[in-house]
């Protein structure tokens, strides 16, 4: 039996993080219960996306404009990158209004089970950005699971050569936790409470 329009887009749901079955199910019919217009607008915004989001040729984030608003803000302060594991980290973290600096999107991070090594991330990328000597400081705001730590200690070791400071996000943040899912005075107090490393 082939599966109709209304299973075919459930499924197309399901398939996004964080969206079992009964999530796609509500979603796809809360769009059928609605005005066409909101599918219509949906359909446009997703068909149009990849066309006009970009990654940022600076710092790795997803932007209209390149440099992104971040990058090319001359008040922010351009000597602080902030490393994140990926893009939607910097929208959380910009969310809390605490970090001043600027930012780095590694694009993942070390996990040799799945196959993704150093190369596989955008560390070249963030040696360039140190390389004028510009750079005080690196906080690393990864999340504290087994791969965030890997990755951690592998920039350490690797940067440090650099006259840069580095810290850690503080403990503020539970081991084995999500950026994507802390509150925004728990990354604020873990932003004040960073440690050097």
């Amino acid at each position: 039996m082939n599966p109709n329009a209304l299973d075919r887009l459930i499924t197309l749901f399901s398939k996004l993080p964080g969206i079992g079955k009964k999530s796609a199910g509500r979603i796809v019919y809360h769009i059928l219960d609605s005005s066409p217009v909101l599918a219509a607008g949906l359909a446009k915004e997703l068909q149009g996306l990849h066309q006009a989001i970009r990654r940022c040729s600076v710092c790795g984030g997803f932007t209209e404009a390149d440099p992104c608003s971040v990058c090319s803000d001359p008040s922010r302060d351009h000597s602080i990158i902030c490393v994140i594991e990926c893009a939607q980290d910097m929208r959380i973290i910009e969310d809390a209004r605490e970090f001043p600096g600027v930012y780095h999107v590694l694009g993942g991070l070390i996990a040799p089970l799945e196959g993704i090594s150093p190369a596989n991330l955008t560390i070249d990328k963030l040696i360039e950005r140190l390389r004028d000597g510009t750079i005080k400081e690196l906080i690393l705001a990864l999340n504290p699971t087994v791969e965030g730590d890997t990755t951690a200690l592998y920039l350490q070791k690797t940067l440090k050569d650099f006259h840069v400071d580095i810290s850690r996000l503080a403990s503020g943040m539970p081991v084995g936790g999500n950026i994507e899912y802390i509150d925004k005075l728990t990354l604020s107090r873990s932003f004040r409470g960073r440690v050097k490393v």
